[in-house]
């Protein structure tokens, strides 16, 4: 089985019972609480208290955020265990993952860092309190991070006061290990400092939203800051703060993964149990329609977070793809969860309203996805740097396969300077696609030779359109990555097994996409008039097979009815 299911765990294949053992106590933390007492917690805008004493008492994060070498004499960090933990949480609802994801977020700027009796310290202040927090953002400068004005201020006696307040701040409120980035206030060089949110020179100011999740405000008055306190500083405080964004923003594609699924089982559900005009929802030609292509899209979110997964725990300084696949992550699959769940929301209707499911709450919490962790035209602008390489000059790397074991994923704590990205290369996406012999595969590499002959007759100045109007980046962009989602998805497939009608089913839907994202192509009005006419080569229509259609929506949407209902 595919999807997440709570009620049927299917076993990743952990090398270590510790592993197993957490994704099975937290979903049983979450059925015991039961969905009535979910939904009370969720208006009452009550903080995740209970799951944070949960965490505390099974020292979850401890097994979860510490690298090789702190913590546990077998202690590792794996990004395919973090990939299930944060889809499950996800599943059980966004505060819950959002408490999950800011403490990770909060704790990596001490392990990418260069104080090692902080992170000893660190490590012992998670025990006492799993809540941590990443002190970046600013009220007055949001995104704009060169402009951060929380300053360190030089003492005679050789410490520090800081002064200056943070913005979108997740866990504010609790968090005992808030990772603060600043400036040196007599030399701007930057800066990163631990600071607890119970000092008393830490003043919270509210929480910004109304919502479980804490996302606060917060100033330091005259903060005492030692070199003790210091992470690390100069151009590496700089790298560790968007190294800490590399690793951590993969959570958003997973967490939106686990939201997804469990809407999915609750529309599911719902429509092959509810009867109009003599007909179950479920027999309707559209909503069967609707159903396979929401299955299709989610399923394709599991595939590439899984593949992508393996190559985070295979990078290294002479394999850095996941700098592509992380932020599609990030992206695409948060984008397509919210696809997903319009169209289920188009076939449940007014019952995605109802205060009592699970549905009502993703509907809000589902939209905030896309925009975390940098917007969608932050996140599509790094990617369009790697468009070159990835179709122009291909390099080889030994294979990678599923990668389940115990390694440390060393890298991702060490991953350099944030230097030449633009250099990065990745292996032919031709392997993939040429192992596969199925009509909409097949309908789909024509879409993409098209691509290549249109990129080829832009040539170099397509990198100046894209510069100069985000719009039309936007567009190219979506090509570009549906492409690369595709390639992982397929390599995925094999791993899993998965059957090659649901696989050409999938295509289905994404040759009907890549037509989708030509056609904006076209319509913009920085393309030239030859690039609007190439690019219309790229619209094609998807081979229809209805016997096909049906095979996959018995097989593997309407065998899910009734798989899953969340405890009462």
């Amino acid at each position: 089985m595919l999807l997440l299911n709570p009620k049927n765990y299917q076993d990743r294949n952990y090398p270590d019972e510790r592993s197993k053992e957490i994704m099975l106590k937290t979903i049983e933390f979450f059925e015991n609480k039961g969905l009535a007492k979910m939904k009370e917690d969720y208006y009452a805008a009550e903080f995740t208290d209970d799951f944070t004493e949960f965490i505390k008492k099974e020292g979850i994060f401890e097994t979860l955020f510490l690298p090789k070498g702190y913590g546990s004499e077998d202690q590792y960090y794996s990004t395919y265990r973090m990939y299930e933990f944060s889809e499950i949480t996800g599943f059980y609802g966004m505060p819950y993952w959002y408490t999950y994801h800011v403490s990770t977020l909060g704790l990596d700027p001490v392990f990418l860092g260069d104080n090692e009796e902080l992170k000893h310290r660190a490590v012992e202040t998670l025990r006492q309190n799993p809540l941590c927090a990443f002190g970046l953002s600013e009220k007055e400068h949001g995104a704009d991070i060169y402009s951060s004005e929380m300053k360190l201020y030089p003492q005679e006696d050789g410490t520090y006061l800081a002064r200056g307040s943070k913005y979108y701040i997740g866990n504010g409120n609790k968090a005992s290990t808030i990772t603060v980035f600043g400036k040196i206030a007599d030399t701007d060089e930057y800066v990163f400092f631990v600071a607890d949110s119970q000092h008393e020179k830490f003043e919270l100011v509210k929480n910004v939203i109304h919502a479980q999740n804490y996302v606060s405000e917060f100033i330091l008055h005259d903060y005492p800051v030692t070199d003790a306190d210091i992470t690390t500083r100069g151009p590496k405080a700089w790298d560790d703060m968007l190294n800490t964004i590399n690793i951590c923003k993969f959570n958003i594609g997973s967490g939106a993964t686990g939201i997804v699924t469990h809407s999915f089982y609750e529309a599911l559900n719902h429509a092959a149990h509810r009867n109009v005009y003599g007909k179950f929802v479920t027999d309707f030609p559209h909503v069967k329609r609707l159903f396979l292509d929401s299955y299709c899209r989610l399923a394709g979110m599991k595939l590439f977070g899984l593949r992508a997964t393996d190559y985070m725990r295979a990078a290294s300084k002479e394999d850095k793809r996941y700098m592509l696949y992380n932020p599609i992550m990030k992206m695409k699959v948060a984008i397509q969860g919210e696809e997903v769940h319009e169209m289920l929301w188009d076939i449940i209707a007014a019952k995605g309203f109802e205060k009592d499911n699970y549905f009502s709450q993703a509907v809000v919490d589902l939209r905030g996805f896309p925009k975390l962790e940098g917007t969608r035209h932050v996140n599509m602008a790094l990617i369009a740097k790697l468009l070159p390489n990835y179709f122009f000059n291909p390099k080889e790397y030994p294979e990678v396969g599923r990668i389940t074991d115990a390694r440390n994923d060393d890298h991702m704590f060490d991953q350099g300077p944030t230097r030449g990205y633009g250099k990065i290369q990745f292996h032919d996406y031709n392997i993939a696609y040429n192992s596969v012999d199925l009509p909409n595969v097949n309908i789909f590499k024509k879409q993409i030779k098209a691509f290549v002959e249109w990129l080829m007759l832009s040539g170099m100045d397509l990198g100046k359109q894209m510069l100069n109007d985000f719009d039309f980046l936007l567009a190219v962009g979506e090509i570009f990555t549906i492409v690369a989602y595709g390639q992982l998805i397929i390599e995925s497939a094999k791993i899993e097994n998965l059957d090659d009608d649901l696989l050409d089913e999938i295509f289905d839907v994404f040759v009907r996409d890549f037509s989708r994202y030509a056609l904006a192509v076209n319509g913009k009005p920085t393309a030239t008039p030859e690039q609007k006419e190439a690019i219309l080569k790229c619209i094609q229509s998807p081979v229809v097979d209805d016997d096909k259609f049906n095979r996959v929506l018995e097989k593997h949407v309407y065998s899910l009815i009734d798989a899953y209902t969340m405890n009462p």
